[in-house]
């Protein structure tokens, strides 16, 4: 990949990342916190996938990313260890929404989980500031 195509990928994911949030806000304010889940997740995993194009990591599943975002940010002490557990946290819980039967998530379940995939979310702008230009 070239360095222009590689800048444009990290520009595309994180757009969607950004784009995600809306979605989340009307899944939230409408009460359908398993769909708000999803889209909670999903919104950190496109961000994920542009931090990991800023260092030319390509991952083809979900637990990949999550396995390379620890490798190359959590344990190399460039993001924080609850930058990655919010990120599993999310994984699992939207894993469970999508695939579990009888798994309803309130209110209380999904709102503590807004602020701190925000500041996923923050971090991983700072970060990749460079690319988005």
């Amino acid at each position: 990949m070239t360095d222009k195509e590689n800048r444009e990928l990290i520009q595309y994911r994180f757009g969607k990342a950004s784009e995600t949030m809306q979605e989340v806000k009307f899944l939230f304010e409408n009460q359908l916190w398993n769909n708000a889940v999803n889209r909670l997740y999903y919104r950190c995993f496109y961000a994920v996938g542009a931090l990991l194009a800023s260092v030319n990591v390509y991952t083809k599943t979900h637990s990949g990313a999550s396995q390379m975002f620890s490798l190359h940010f959590i344990k190399q002490g460039i993001f924080e260890k609850e930058d990655h557990k919010i990120f599993t946290t999310l994984l699992d819980m939207r894993q469970d929404a999508d695939y579990e039967d009888f798994i309803d998530y309130e209110e209380s379940d999904v709102a503590p989980l807004i602020d701190p995939a925000k500041q996923l979310i923050s971090h991983i702008e700072k970060y990749i500031a460079p690319f988005l230009n």
